[in-house]
């Protein structure tokens, strides 16, 4: 039987994933495989991400509940790049979707879990 995760253990499963996400979309779009090859403005994608970053950090239950419906924009963004490019991009969108994943599920639990009864 799974052990019920702490609310400790999903704040930092949704922190660390909202900042490895931002660091991955700003590597991807600048260095790793940008659409050009002199960088694109697709690395302004990173900035929508820096909006609940503060709130997520701090433990914010509304934040928490407003992010994971958000951080779905990022994984539509990343299916649809992992079924249409090829190479790095798409080993770098599957990140993307796997590092969504893991926000979307911590954050979802952290907001149901720390509801009031």
């Amino acid at each position: 039987m799974l052990q019920k995760p702490s609310i400790q253990q999903l704040q930092l499963g949704a922190s660390v994933s909202l900042v490895a996400l931002i660091l991955l979309c700003l590597a991807w779009e600048t260095v790793l495989a940008p659409f050009k090859p002199t960088g694109s403005l697709l690395m302004l994608k990173t900035l929508p991400l820096l909006l609940p970053l503060f709130g997520i950090l701090n433990g914010k239950r509304y934040t928490y509940k407003w992010a994971s419906m958000f951080i779905l924009l990022y994984f539509t963004e990343g299916v649809v790049r992992a079924w249409s490019d090829v190479g790095l991009s798409a080993k770098l969108a599957l990140a993307e979707v796997v590092l969504t994943l893991i926000f979307f599920g911590c954050a979802i639990y952290f907001a149901k879990f720390t509801r009031a009864k």
